[in-house]
């Protein structure tokens, strides 16, 4: 079942496109968290799973057990996932600043996998040496289809690190009401463009970019989120606004305008046959009677 786990992660999460609970939690190093998830006996062919999500790295499986009751929990030094009374939790003892990360609980069955809940767990640490982070507005207009590229500039202290490790680097889009953020992707390690200034104390400036194919429902904030030292620091937001062209009002128009058209081809061509016929009667025979010029303008 845990390789099932594995290669649906794999496939689903670099297109991850699912709104689930998501929440934001902060610790200090040392403590202990505790995070539930929903468990409902009706899902008797559900497993249920806890996945930690680590910018740069596979997901990894923490735990699973049945959705009904069962004895039944995993254990490792720290951290321990097991049934409680409608739930599935999730224990981690003395956190360490390397538990910071995207906890996701996740139903898996017949093969289907659906996010329940995701919690961003900070465990608060030294101060981080991100000094600036900064994302770029969309000038052109973009429609259903278009290909966008959203970026993030990450400015940073290259002479003073004081957490080990690269920055873990993911895009949240916020919905037009503001009110919750799900989360849609995470950069890789080796995600991003990176310089170097020669001046003495001058910062690193990395690049990321977050590219995609939108449609009307991708409409929303985009937020960049760096997460160092047990700390979670977002930029300014890219607002992505979705131009819907009516195309049916468009086509209405159109249908519209091809029926004035043939309108005017069918009176043109009556007006023609009407003259002709007008024109044989008056230049035929010079004694015609008057009823008989009544007759030939009778069977035009």
């Amino acid at each position: 079942m845990l390789i099932i786990v594995h290669v649906l992660l794999v496939l689903e999460l670099g297109g991850f496109t699912a709104n689930p609970i998501f929440e934001t939690q902060t610790v200090g190093v040392g403590q202990n968290v505790t995070l539930t998830c929903e468990r409902q006996k009706t899902w008797p062919h559900a497993y249920l799973h806890w996945i930690r999500l680590v910018s740069g790295n596979f997901p990894e499986v923490l735990g699973g057990t049945r959705a009904f009751d069962l004895e039944d929990y995993v254990e490792t030094r720290r951290i321990t996932a097991k049934q409680e009374p409608g739930k599935f939790v999730l224990h981690i003892l003395e956190t360490q600043v390397g538990d910071t990360a995207i906890y996701y609980c996740i139903k898996v069955a017949k093969f289907k996998m659906t996010f329940l809940k995701g919690t961003f767990l900070r465990i608060k640490g030294p101060e981080p040496d991100v000094t600036a982070i900064t994302q770029d507005s969309l000038s052109d207009p973009v429609h259903p289809g278009d290909s966008v590229s959203l970026q993030c500039s990450v400015l940073s202290d290259s002479q003073n690190k004081p957490c080990p490790g690269d920055h873990s680097v993911f895009w949240f889009r916020a919905g037009s009401d503001e009110s919750h953020l799900s989360f849609i992707y995470a950069h890789g390690n080796s995600g991003a463009e990176c310089e170097t200034s020669l001046e003495a104390r001058s910062p690193q400036k990395c690049v990321y970019s977050f590219s995609k194919n939108v449609s009307s429902s991708d409409a929303g904030t985009y937020y960049c989120a760096v997460a160092t030292c047990g700390e979670i620091l977002f930029g300014n937001g890219t607002k992505l606004d979705i131009e819907v062209i009516g195309t049916c009002d468009s086509m209405i128009v159109l249908l519209l305008c091809a029926a004035v058209a043939v309108s005017l081809i069918v009176i043109g061509v009556l007006l023609y046959a009407i003259k002709k016929k007008s024109c044989d009667c008056c230049t035929g025979k010079r004694n015609y009677a008057f009823t008989d010029l009544l007759n030939c303008f009778s069977t035009v």
